[in-house]
């Protein structure tokens, strides 16, 4: 408190209802290689649909990891995935592909979206995300009102006889002021009078003058069988659309900012177009639009924000990046105030540009996945409690080990989440027979270190991949922590996943190994948790042990889970005791804050007794004068019932119960 030097009064106010914050401990965290999205960054996930956007379908290379995603995600919705880096690349307009892995790697690399670009040998875009669905990609550009049409011109057809109704080909006198993909209507002689209206017709294909052609329906957007549905006469007019003609309102001219400002032409429509189909299954789908785009580098919308069309392509797009302007185009850094013509040279011609040079790569090596699950390793600024492995067996990993022992590190690390492991595909799925399989399955987690921040589980599922019309096998820990997820949200983090209540797996045709009760007992003692499908009761975790070799209370998930959550939330809110005095009303109030959470756990059958000793006997001169701070919390956690005892005792009709009550 300031001291007064002359008569007043001084409020202040003091800050007593800090309370210990929730925690989240349904946040899940996985590396998966895919077909498309960002790659060595973590992308929040919260449903399968949105997997499927943002990552693409799984394919025979990925779904063990994706279907772990997925799996997930069938039972939580906060999944937090990284894509690794290996050795994919994005597809470019021209030259040697390169990797652009996500948007902030393009803004500090490949974007100088206020001048010329800085990677000027691939050409004006490249692919968004790196794969092979970006050679699909096609971009459209017209930038003047000529090119955008429709513009008529004298067509002399040579041959009067292959103009006839059904032909697919046509001759004009001039083939180079048109080019593939135009949009062409045919009148007569005259002009449009006597011309039939509402015929369109696509170039597919140019040989100097001669146009193979295809019908064109404007309100589909595609092309269909069939050539011309009326005899074309010689000499007769043709006008020409550019190929998006029908997706845009107006042809190109000046914004209104930059006309506003003295300036003019500066306006341009962009297409990017799935040309090949391999994104949406439809050849030549209209994936997104931009209408009215501007070359001036300061140029505005209606609304305040950049019209520029790098800085557009760059916010709005889902599939291209800009990296440099068309050799046609205005260059340098031009301001609205300026004319941009771009109708010299061949008015006619729009600029197409198809992408090519993508390339996938799913697999993996062991250090690129290590790579991409150091990104969880964070716990200051990445909030996960539950790290999947996925399929622990990768190309250079025959058993398994190595990727499951990274990821296991981690979360031991961590201190605050929970690995969930199964063993290698080659150890359950199509192996002769059970007893195998469940020697393969011990010799696996035998090989593992014991620590009680990780479950082992006992193998795979059998599910049906609606993708791909097919049935896969599929590692089961995208499940048993889906399961702890979903415990979260119907009861506790407390309460164990495993038993018939809230261990139920879904979408399980069958399992790959289904443990008897002698192979389960054999599993239990070598830390496996077994899941065993059960007739007429579903497919169930049938266990809830941690990786924990010590015999202790943290050999159970939920004890292990329990203190994650006590500790991560009385050590977040603990952060606002630093820099207090230590003396007792510091103390005291750590004492009150701590204490109704306690009760409230206890309350909710986490804990059965606690007890917190914050005060001089702990908090002694010396630990004072070290600037340290202690308290001693004691937890008396709740255990969960892992066996029972039914005794069945027959007696004699006379005898009453009370008699032999404990024998």
């Amino acid at each position: 408190m300031a001291f007064q030097v002359s008569p007043g009064v001084l409020v202040t106010e003091k800050d007593l209802t800090n309370v210990i914050p929730a925690v989240s401990t349904t946040s899940g965290g996985i590396v998966i290689t895919a077909e498309k999205g960002p790659i060595d960054e973590i992308t929040t996930i919260s449903s399968e649909k949105e997997l499927l956007d943002t990552f693409g379908k799984p394919t025979a290379d990925n779904f063990e990891e994706w279907f772990t995603a997925a799996n997930f995600l069938g039972y939580g919705n906060n999944l937090k995935v990284v894509r690794p880096i290996t050795g994919m690349v994005n597809a470019v307009s021209i030259g040697t592909s390169i990797l652009i892995k996500n948007t902030t790697d393009y803004l500090a690399t490949y974007s100088s979206a206020t001048g010329a670009g800085q990677v000027t040998d691939i050409g004006p875009f490249a692919a968004r995300e790196a794969g092979l669905l970006g050679n699909s990609l096609k971009v459209s550009m017209c930038t003047n009102s000529t090119a955008f049409g429709p513009h008529s011109m004298s067509g002399n057809l040579v041959a009067d006889a292959s103009a006839a109704i059904g032909d697919t080909s046509i001759t004009v006198d001039d083939g180079s002021l048109m080019q593939v993909g135009d949009i062409l209507e045919f009148g007569d002689a005259s002009g449009w009078t006597d011309a039939p209206a509402g015929h369109y017709y696509k170039i597919t294909a140019i040989s100097t003058n001669d146009l193979t052609i295809a019908r064109f329906n404007i309100s589909t957007g595609v092309t269909e069988t069939g050539g011309l549905r009326h005899a074309v006469v010689d000499s007769a007019k043709i006008r020409r659309h550019w190929e998006y003609y029908f997706q845009f309102s107006a042809p190109p001219t000046t914004t209104d900012d930059v006309s506003a400002a003295g300036g003019s032409l500066d306006e341009m429509h962009i297409a990017v177009v799935d040309e090949d189909g391999a994104i949406t299954g439809t050849v030549g789908s209209i994936l997104e639009t931009f209408e009215s785009v501007s070359q001036a580098t300061d140029a505005k919308t209606a609304q305040g924000s950049s019209n520029y069309y790098p800085n557009v392509l760059y916010a709005q797009s889902q599939y291209i990046y800009w990296i440099d302007h068309l050799a046609t185009l205005s260059d340098g850094l031009p301001k609205k105030g300026q004319t941009f013509d771009n109708s010299v040279g061949d008015p006619y011609v729009v600029s197409n540009t198809s992408l090519d040079g993508g390339t996938d790569d799913f697999a993996a090596t062991n250090a690129e996945i290590a790579t991409a699950y150091e990104k969880f390793s964070d716990t200051e600024n990445v909030d996960v409690s539950l790290l999947l492995c996925g399929p622990s067996q990768t190309d250079t990993d025959a058993t398994g080990d190595t990727k499951a022992t990274a990821v296991m590190d981690i979360a031991t690390a961590r201190k605050d989440c929970v690995a969930f492991i199964s063993p290698a595909r080659s150890d359950v799925v199509d192996v002769a027979n059970a007893i195998t399989q469940a020697a393969n399955v011990k010799s696996f987690a035998e090989g593992l270190p014991s620590t009680s921040y990780a479950v082992i589980d006992s193998g795979y599922k059998y599910m049906f991949d609606r993708y791909n019309d097919v049935y896969r096998y599929v590692p089961l820990n995208g499940d048993i922590a889906g399961l702890c997820a979903r415990t979260d949200s119907i009861a506790d983090p407390w309460f164990s996943p495993g038993g018939f209540s809230r261990g139920q797996i879904r979408g399980a045709v069958k399992l790959a190994f289904n443990p008897n009760q002698t192979q389960r007992d054999d599993l239990y003692k070598a830390r496996v948790n077994p899941v065993v499908s059960f007739p007429g009761q579903g497919t169930v975790l049938f266990g809830d042990k941690t990786a924990q070799s010590k015999p202790s209370a943290f050999d159970r998930i939920n004890v292990r889970r329990l203190f994650i959550v006590l500790e991560k939330a009385i050590s977040t809110a603990s952060k606002f005791q630093l820099f207090e005095f230590n003396d007792e009303f510091t103390r005291a109030n750590f004492r009150n804050l701590v204490e109704p959470f306690l009760r409230d756990v206890q309350g909710r059958r986490g804990v059965t007794d606690f007890s917190v000793i914050c005060d001089e006997t702990n908090n002694t001169g010396d630990v004072i004068d070290r600037n340290e701070f202690r308290a001693d919390i004691f937890i008396k956690p709740a255990r969960s019932i892992n066996f029972i005892q039914l005794n069945f005792i027959a007696t004699r009709t006379g005898v009453a119960f009370s008699e032999v009550a404990g024998a």
